[in-house]
Formats: C-alpha cells, sequence, structure tokens
C-alpha cells in the first residue's frame, strides 16, 4: 500500500457541490486495473481518475478513467478535473496556456481562456441517427411519445451517446426514465430552450455503467455541441445547464473557435489530502 496525493474537485460549477464531484488519484504508478476499478466503486461517483506519466510525445500527463462500473476512454469532465489537479499538483505544460492530456482516444487539449479551463471536443467516431428499433428503446425507456421527440443522433466521441432532442425544457426537467428499459444505452437528452442565461437543458443517463444520472456530462455536451453548432440548430457560442433535475445548476460554455470547438466550465476545489492505496 502507497500513500499518494489526491483531489476532489467540483467540476462545472463555480460554486462547490453544484457541479460534477471527480476523484483524482495522483501518481497512479504501480496500481493495476483491479485496484482502479475497485476504489472508483468505492468513490461511488460519476468518475474517479489515475494520473500517470505519459508515454506519447507531446502529452503532459496521462489519465485513465473508471466510473463505478469500468474504465471509459474519454470523458469530459474527468478531463477538466484532472487537468485542474495536474496543475494544482505542480505539473508545468509544455506550452504555455494549454495542456495535452492522453487518455484512452489519444491527445486531448486544454486551454485557459476566461478564468477557466476548456478542453476541445474530439471528433466524432460515430454520428448520424439511431436505427428504428433503437429509437423505439430510448423513447420507450424514457416514457416521451415519439411526436415529442425532432431530431436524434449518435455522437459518440468515445462514450457512445445517443442524443435525443425534445421540444422544451419542461419535457426534458419532467424525465422519469425506466432504467431496466434502457439497458446499456447512454442516452444524452436535450432541448433547445433559451431562458436568458442558458440556450439548452441537458440531461445524461447511462445506467449500465453504475451511473442512472450524470450530473453535468462534458462528453456529451462535446457531441452535442458539434451536432447542434453543426446543424445550425445553436450559434457558436452558448452555455447549457445540467444537473438542474438533480438540485446542481451545472453550466457548460461552448465555443466554436475555427475547426475547434471548445468545451469549457470552472473546476472548484473541495478536498485535498493523501489516500493509501
Amino acid at each position: 500500500m502507497t500513500t499518494r496525493r489526491f483531489h476532489q474537485v467540483d467540476v462545472f460549477a463555480a460554486e462547490a457541490t453544484q457541479g460534477n464531484p471527480l476523484a483524482v488519484v495522483h501518481d497512479a504508478d504501480g496500481l493495476d486495473d483491479t485496484q482502479m476499478a475497485a476504489f472508483a466503486r468505492w468513490t461511488n461517483l460519476s468518475e474517479t481518475t489515475f494520473l500517470l506519466p505519459p508515454t506519447e510525445p507531446g502529452a503532459d500527463y496521462r489519465v485513465r478513467i473508471f466510473t463505478p462500473g469500468g474504465e471509459l476512454p474519454f470523458a469530459g469532465h474527468p478531463t477538466l478535473g484532472s487537468a485542474w489537479a495536474w496543475r494544482a499538483a505542480g505539473g508545468t505544460p509544455r506550452e504555455a496556456g494549454f495542456v495535452v492530456q492522453q487518455c484512452g482516444i489519444g491527445l486531448v487539449r486544454l486551454r485557459q481562456a476566461g478564468g477557466r479551463l476548456a478542453f476541445a471536443a474530439p471528433p466524432l467516431l460515430r454520428s448520424g441517427p439511431a436505427d428504428a428499433p433503437t429509437l423505439a428503446q430510448a423513447v420507450h425507456a424514457l416514457g416521451v411519445a415519439p411526436e415529442d421527440v425532432v431530431g436524434h443522433q449518435w455522437v459518440v466521441n468515445g462514450p457512445e451517446w445517443l442524443a435525443i432532442r425534445l421540444r422544451t425544457r419542461a419535457q426534458v426537467l419532467a424525465l422519469k426514465p425506466d432504467m431496466a428499459a434502457m439497458g446499456r444505452l447512454k442516452l444524452g437528452v436535450v432541448a433547445v430552450d433559451d431562458d436568458g442565461e442558458t440556450a439548452a437543458e441537458v440531461r445524461a443517463f447511462v445506467p449500465g455503467i453504475g451511473v442512472a444520472e450524470d450530473p453535468v456530462t462534458g462528453s456529451l455536451n462535446a457531441g452535442l455541441a458539434l451536432w447542434l453548432i453543426g446543424s445550425g440548430v445553436l450559434p457558436g457560442r452558448y452555455v447549457a445547464a445540467q444537473g438542474t433535475a438533480l438540485g446542481r445548476a451545472g453550466r457548460v460554455h461552448v465555443e466554436s473557435d475555427g475547426d475547434t470547438v471548445w468545451i469549457g466550465g470552472e473546476v472548484t476545489p473541495c478536498i485535498e489530502g493523501r489516500v493509501t492505496l
């Protein structure tokens, strides 16, 4: 057993307890898959990350990302939170103003802008509409009428998100999904509904990996941004709300800059210390 530096941070919220918490274990060399998975189950957070030396040229650090149900190749709030924790622990980026993370999908670039970190949305590995049986399963699991779905799209950027667009914010917030009927589907639900502060309301359901509802989801919002900005539904800069139904106040800041869509949010430290693993 070794004592390692530890952070727990709140991501996509300027105030602690209002975003999505993340546990970060530093200097994770020597931990095997079983130990990492066991600690992630123990924290019981949406994600727990483990920071390691990079193995690819150009990367500042390498991260492994675990949910209570297994490992992910990429996730958004762990990317922001891990980059913040790496820098807080004394990490120095190779390039001023940017951090390069190595993870299961390769290299992800982050920048510091406007007082918050933002990551470059990875390209979609799969897009296009769902087939009829998959859409029917999603509609049934969400408990909505087919006519309430105004759009749907695979937005796979590591996690295999199926995005469902509903008509109104109220419909999104009223959802009480049947998690058993959802099975292994990872469903992201969005309504483009401007309330003056935010342009969209988002929810994310992933019961198949041990997370019934994720409070605030960077990977999903990255996929949604590529879909909805690309199709002209949303402008090149907007803020999305997520976590409202869970009593959170997550805010995801989206900005399209040339060929890159940046997904940003505040990171608020909550716990710092050491963990014995």
